[in-house]
């Protein structure tokens, strides 16, 4: 997406010098016609179907896949400004100079981005950034020969994160790098892309690879199966290329790297002029909470966020110092002795959540998301992740301080579980569903029917 902008920035700019150029040595005394035929051979050229394959890292690098990604959208451009200009004027010799004119100007300009792009995509720093970390499951000669060609063959696109036994016990004569528990708890600290499993052809093979997947269902990754795998139980899975090795779909990743970058800067721009915004009023808050009670303004409790790894979050304090229940072993329930006066109301109205526009500016938390639950939270009897499979499926974006259960009333505490399938039920739905407009649907919502919540407490 980021070249694709930076190509039609280009063009544009081409275009612009192009139009100059025709206008001040070409066709000086022609009035009309010249920037009809520009405009047009701009979108024609934006508009046109692309191989965006040639778009992956490694091969944008290369000068030839670069020239066979561009060659046909700007000849298609060159196209429709003759034969648009040649329309509008009556002189084609004129009209074949123009769009010649343009066909150059546009030329120039993509050579010398496509030059500053791969100048920095040969930068080590910029490699290692877009290099996928691919981890391989399973052992035997399929899961070798993968591990092998990945490491070879895959040159600067991939890196391998690890080969994990899909059990404890393992019959491979290579040393491996640990289990299933060491993959997951590793994905937590390091930054991981990919997971395929590559398991030796059986007679259990399917239930093997529901049952691995399942456990990886808390690690935020791609998850690939080998074609050996497929044709037993599945065949209609969505087909990829990692490399030269051909893998099927069994789990994405719910937002792709743009949209990542996109959600992050919404997130801390709106964080940061809201906290410029409020920092008069949140004052007032703080002094109000030191008259009322003894004890420190803010309260920082562990949550649990993306990917399993845990933060601290930020909240106005709204209880007794001596009262406060660090890991949320009890959940506040209606008219909780340990809410100070000054808690109560800030708990009411929400304003005990403000602090965690921290959170949002340190990266921990976004504005919107499934709200974050403390480690030890519980419903009925249970932990949150031993109560409800689906729990887990939460991590794979950032908490957020509003969220699509909390305008929908699934807020408050977790007594039943009932209570938590609802609430995951809602959360999967706004993963599903993201884009930056439910975003700002849901932070309007939550200004019009949270603030005065009846659930709140």
């Amino acid at each position: 997406m980021s070249i694709r902008c930076l190509d039609a920035i280009c063009v544009a700019s081409g275009t612009m010098g192009a139009d100059w150029f025709e206008k001040t040595h070409i066709a000086h005394s022609i009035k009309t016609g010249t920037d009809a035929a520009d405009l047009v051979a701009v979108l024609v050229f934006c508009l046109f179907p692309k191989k965006s394959k040639l778009l992956a890292f490694p091969k944008i690098r290369r000068a030839k896949a670069q020239f066979r990604y561009l060659i046909t959208p700007v000849v298609a451009g060159c196209v429709a400004h003759f034969c648009l200009s040649t329309i509008l004027m009556p002189d084609s010799a004129v009209s074949l100079k123009m769009a010649a004119a343009w066909m150059v100007a546009v030329c120039v300009a993509l050579s010398v981005e496509r030059a500053i792009v791969t100048f920095f995509l040969h930068q080590p720093g910029v490699v290692s950034k877009l290099r996928r970390r691919v981890a391989i499951v399973g052992t035997g000669a399929v899961a070798t020969d993968l591990v092998n060609r990945l490491s070879l063959d895959a040159g600067q696109a991939y890196s391998l994160f690890g080969n994990f036994a899909d059990n404890t016990r393992h019959d491979s004569g290579r040393k491996l790098d640990g289990t299933l528990d060491d993959l997951i708890h590793r994905s937590r600290r390091e930054s991981l892309h990919a997971i395929i499993l590559a398991f030796p052809e059986a007679g259990d093979a399917e239930a093997k690879v529901r049952n691995v997947a399942l456990a990886l269902k808390p690690v935020l990754s791609d998850i690939y199966v080998t074609p050996n795998l497929v044709s037993g139980f599945d065949r209609v899975l969505p087909c990829e290329f990692l490399g030269e090795n051909a893998v099927f779909v069994i789990q994405r990743r719910p937002l792709s790297d743009i949209q990542l970058v996109e959600k992050a800067i919404v997130d801390f721009s709106l964080a940061f002029c809201v906290s410029i915004f409020l920092l008069p009023f949140l004052i007032g808050v703080a002094l109000a909470i030191k008259l009322d009670s003894k004890g420190p303004v803010f309260f920082r409790q562990p949550r649990t966020g993306k990917n399993g790894r845990e933060f601290m979050v930020y909240k106005f304090r709204s209880m007794h110092t001596d009262m406060s229940d660090l890991m949320a072993a009890r959940q506040t329930s209606r008219d909780d002795p340990r809410v100070t006066r000054i808690g109560k109301w800030l708990r009411r109205l929400s304003i005990d959540e403000v602090p965690q526009l921290l959170n949002v500016l340190r990266g921990e938390m976004s504005l919107v998301g499934p709200r974050p639950h403390a480690p030890h939270t519980r419903a009925g009897g249970l932990l949150l992740d031993d109560a409800l499979a689906e729990y887990v499926l939460r991590y794979h974006v950032k908490p957020g301080i509003t969220g699509w259960a909390q305008i929908n009333g699934a807020r408050g505490e977790l007594v039943t579980i009932d209570d938590l399938k609802k609430r995951v039920a809602y959360d999967l739905d706004y993963i599903r569903r993201w884009s930056l407009v439910f975003d700002f649907r849901i932070m309007i919502l939550t200004i019009v029917r949270e603030v005065f919540s009846r659930h709140a407490f």
